[in-house]
């Protein structure tokens, strides 16, 4: 996996790998069915609902890490 530490234009290094997690909710159970959400915009939430938690432990941690690389390259982009 690639290095997801990055310099701002302050010169703080933060980490996109920590900041993605701290956009998701924690798993909660809603009913039957195990419940986060994902903060992938300042004013796009998006809620994801499973019936096994496995699978929602597993999706969540993939949906992390492709936020993580969204924002990588979204840093990348501002850069060029």
């Amino acid at each position: 996996m690639s290095n997801n530490i990055i310099e701002t234009n302050l010169g703080k290094k933060v980490d996109l790998q920590r900041i993605s997690e701290g956009s998701a909710s924690p798993i909660t159970k809603a009913g039957a069915f195990y419940v986060f959400s994902l903060r992938v915009a300042g004013d796009d939430v998006r809620e994801y609902s499973f019936t096994n938690r496995d699978r929602a432990v597993s999706m969540r941690s993939v949906l992390v890490s492709h936020l993580a690389q969204k924002m990588q390259l979204d840093t990348k982009k501002k850069v060029i």
